[in-house]
């Protein structure tokens, strides 16, 4: 009986044209990052939970447009005059809601960028109103950005999610696993995220393989975790 050896390898995320698997879900913002000639006043805002492939999405259109990307939170106002030098990508650009230095910088480089005709594109996980932003005039320019969303995912996309992952991760289950792991876990990328995860862990600790039968366990395993950690505490 072949036992597959596991090797605790570095993951890295595929972040090419070619990785970004399309699907209805997240369809027109692939269109959108595909025709940034078409973004009004040449903004857009990709919105979408962790893991919906919104970095993604930033590093194909930076590498179409030569755009420089960028965390929100480590804007400063000294910076923005180099910044707006070429197209930007601002990432995470909610997290910075209620600190006023961060939300200055940033309302300084949207007014820089579109008087400078330099694109913009920006991501969060919600719509603008949702942030909690402490500045107006920013939250009223935030809130007429052309936005985007990427919906949660569908059967397909999935399906092609946990392919990912899995090949992030170096990692080889049986044929059987992925199909198996779209229909017993929540239709979501934290979920699958979560998965992969566990089951690299959980390979490694073992020197298994992924098996559809590994797999099940790993799944029961994590399911009686979080039911135990959701019950009241007296």
């Amino acid at each position: 009986m072949s036992t597959q050896l596991s090797f605790d390898l570095p993951s890295r995320a595929a972040l090419g044209r070619d990785d970004f698997f399309i699907s209805p879900s997240n369809a027109l913002a692939v269109v959108l990052i595909d025709t940034p000639e078409s973004w009004n006043n040449g903004k857009l805002l990709l919105i979408g939970p962790k893991g919906a492939g919104k970095t993604h999405l930033a590093h194909v259109w930076a590498a179409q447009s030569g755009a420089r990307i960028i965390a929100a939170n480590t804007l400063t106002e000294e910076d923005v005059p180099n910044l707006v030098q070429t197209p930007l990508v601002i990432e995470d650009v909610d997290h910075i809601a209620g600190d006023r230095t961060f939300e200055t910088a940033l309302f300084h480089l949207h007014n820089l960028a579109q008087a400078e005709g330099r694109a913009l594109l920006l991501t969060a996980k919600s719509q603008p109103h949702l942030w909690g932003l402490c500045l107006p005039d920013l939250a009223s320019r935030l809130q007429a950005v052309q936005s985007a969303t990427l919906e949660a995912p569908d059967d397909t996309l999935l399906t092609a999610l946990l392919m990912k992952l899995f090949a992030d991760r170096q990692l080889n289950p049986a044929p059987d696993v992925i199909p198996f792991l779209a229909l017993r876990i929540d239709r979501s990328f934290a979920a699958a995220q979560q998965i992969v995860e566990a089951l690299d862990k959980a390979a490694l600790d073992a020197g298994r393989a992924i098996t559809r039968a590994f797999a099940s366990a790993a799944l029961d395993k994590i399911t009686d975790v979080s039911a135990h950690s959701d019950m009241p505490h007296e």
